[in-house]
């Protein structure tokens, strides 16, 4: 028979990482069952127990439950779980544990979990990351800020050591850990902390008969395959090459227990080809206005606000050099009144939904669907509507996303430092025939970084758009508020990515 592994994934989040593994079948066999999943964050563990749940529940029926369908579409409120297949219920409340690691409750609970994940599987891997935010440049830089802030005293620095407990516990056949790449560079105790895991994780296996062998993730001519690193830069991974529609570069460190080193040394896959951009999976979606936060907000003061701005931008380009900008602008003044978006949420599914032969598309989008959930609008301030629409438009005709610099001085913001290079990229649209640049929790915040590419729209990137850029298919319902969504996109592994990770494993290790 198939190996199968038992997972224990930790620092879930809404659950990419895991939701890439568990997907994986091969000759109708999956090889990854997630055993435990650990999050603290109580939006985030609702999403991570409703997957569990579908996931059995699908397992066991071989369909998703109607209950979900509806809510899903937003056509009921959502049911009692338990109700709807008790069995199903209690699996998922069993495997998707709020817990916060670093304590001994957790560190209990985890132990017990590897007990019964050791009886029952094969053997085991350990996947998961400690939060980035100690790591993160930004994170850095708004630490420093802080009055009283001092790194060693950030127990987030010190959470791998956590992750690395639970690897000297588990000794699982492999484990994947995923970080920012600021982590390479953060520092605490005037020590790297990317030196002292590397040192954590090389001392595993001391005075026992196995220890890890640590591999990078390397993709050449179309093929990915582990290797030896040389240095750290080589364990940074890129999202796009493995047809990823985002620019997404994190840490990835892959540990291979040495007994089962000398098979994982010729493993290699295909990876997913091609450079996948932004339209090739928002392209479709339905078209939506933004709101207007401030004032009166409906789809005619909308037109009439963005036809403002792209009139009054046609006319400061009038007589310049830049004349193609100065047609874009009034071709948008024109297509307002003919063809502007009329609401700020749509479901409907696309035409031709689920019948794609696209690999990525193939993913995204799942029959037996009635809906595309969380596609809805968030408000702009009218000032900044006139900002979203001149980088959408520049972003078309130039190609790449405009700095401060290039936007005109009556859309300057009332920001001191405006021009000073501290705001070089405060406004960012992202382009349609180009991967998108990293999503991040950031997201949640204003969406002046993660701008639509259609003018027309002049809008910021919806739940469900960012979700398709990270991979989520569109089955994957977050939990929580509409802020709370989108941290949860932002911060999670991109699952159509992390599915090809547990590819690679398993030609290393079955």
């Amino acid at each position: 028979m198939p190996s199968t592994f038992g997972i224990v994934d930790l620092f879930a989040g809404p659950g990419g990482l895991g939701e890439g593994f568990s997907s994986l079948a091969r000759d109708g066999h999956a090889p990854f069952r997630i055993g435990i999943s650990v999050e603290k964050e109580a939006s985030a563990h609702r999403t991570l127990t409703l997957r569990a749940f579908l996931r059995e529940y699908r397992a066991r029926h071989g369909v998703l439950p109607k209950e979900f369908i509806d809510f899903h579409a937003g056509l009921a409120s959502e049911p009692d779980w338990s109700a709807v297949d008790a069995e199903a219920w209690q699996h998922a409340v069993g495997e998707a544990r709020a817990l916060e690691l670093g304590t001994g409750p957790a560190a209990t609970a985890i132990d017990g979990a590897i007990a019964t994940l050791k009886a029952k599987y094969d053997d085991t891997i350990l996947i998961g990351g400690p939060p980035c935010q100690a790591y993160s440049l930004v994170g850095r830089v708004r630490s420093r800020g802080k009055v009283g802030y001092v790194p060693e005293e950030d127990a987030r620095h010190y959470l791998f050591r956590e992750y690395i407990r639970v690897l000297d516990k588990l000794r699982p056949a492999a484990f994947v850990m995923e970080n920012v790449k600021g982590m390479l560079s953060s520092t605490v105790e005037s020590r790297l902390v990317f030196e002292m895991l590397m040192e954590d994780l090389s001392s595993l296996g001391t005075g026992r008969d196995h220890h890890y062998e640590l591999r990078a993730i390397r993709v050449e001519d179309g093929k990915a395959s582990l290797r030896e690193a040389t240095r750290p830069s080589d364990f940074i991974v890129r999202s796009e090459a493995f047809g990823v529609p985002q620019r997404r570069h994190r840490v990835i460190i892959v540990g291979i227990r040495s007994d089962l080193g000398t098979r994982a040394a010729y493993a290699e896959i295909a990876v997913s080809p091609g450079a996948r951009t932004v339209n090739d999976v928002i392209g479709n979606m339905p078209s939506l206005r933004s709101g207007i936060s401030r004032g009166l907000d409906d789809a005619k003061s909308w037109r009439c606000e963005v036809t403002d701005a792209a009139r009054l931008l046609a006319g400061i380009y009038k007589g310049k050099d830049d004349r193609a900008l100065r047609e874009a602008f009034r071709y948008v003044s024109r297509r307002m009144q003919e063809a502007s978006p009329e609401v700020r949420a749509a479901s409907w599914l696309p035409d031709g939904y689920a019948t794609s032969n696209d690999e990525l598309l193939q993913w995204l989008e799942r029959p037996g669907l009635r809906a595309i959930a969380q596609h809805e609008t968030r408000g702009h301030m009218a000032s900044d509507l006139g900002r979203y629409l001149f980088a959408a438009v520049f972003g078309n005709v130039h190609g790449y996303s405009p700095k401060a610099a290039d936007f005109p001085l009556a859309l300057s913001p009332d920001h001191r430092n405006w021009h000073s290079g501290a705001f070089n990229d405060r406004f960012r649209v992202q382009l349609a025939d180009e991967a998108s640049t990293t999503v991040t929790s950031h997201i949640s915040k204003d969406g002046h970084y993660f701008i639509h590419p259609d003018p027309l729209q002049c809008r910021s990137l919806t739940v469900r758009e960012a979700a398709r850029l990270q991979t989520f298919p569109d089955d994957y319902l977050f939990l929580g508020n509409r802020t709370q969504q989108y941290v949860q996109v932002g911060n999670a592994v991109p699952p159509f990515l992390a599915r090809q990770f547990g590819s690679l494993l398993y030609a290393a290790l079955a």
